[in-house]
């Protein structure tokens, strides 16, 4: 997400270039209608990691305390990169996925509609 400057020319030094994540690029991921997270996560990722390894080994560590996570049917999840619907290869790099550094994905599970039904 860019921010613009209040004066006119002003150029700083960007902090958060993906030059200064020692190879790792940051992610913003959320999980649609479980607001037990108020934001979505931003977390540093390895650029090459598989798809499937973001969602077995890192999803886990950040949602693994909801207590619907465990029910997932992961065969049903709709992926959203940058607010458009896409279809993850599991198996391919999250580059390969077209998630650059700062990409935003939001994941919904349509057999999970919120902590106790709640829908948020």
């Amino acid at each position: 997400m860019s921010t613009q400057a209040i004066r006119p020319g002003y150029h700083g030094d960007m902090k958060d270039t993906q030059d200064k994540f020692n190879g790792n690029q940051i992610i913003n991921i959320s999980w649609d209608k479980h607001l037990m997270y108020a934001t979505p996560m931003c977390i540093p990722v390895p650029i090459a990691m598989p798809f499937g390894a973001l969602v077995e080994q890192v999803l886990p560590g950040l949602f693994g305390q909801h207590p619907q996570f465990g029910q997932i049917d992961w065969t049903q999840t709709k992926w959203l990169r940058s607010d458009e619907p896409f279809e993850p290869a599991m198996d391919k790099s999250l580059e390969e996925n077209g998630l650059g550094h700062k990409a935003f994905i939001r994941f919904q599970t349509p057999d999970q509609p919120g902590l106790a039904g709640a829908g948020i």
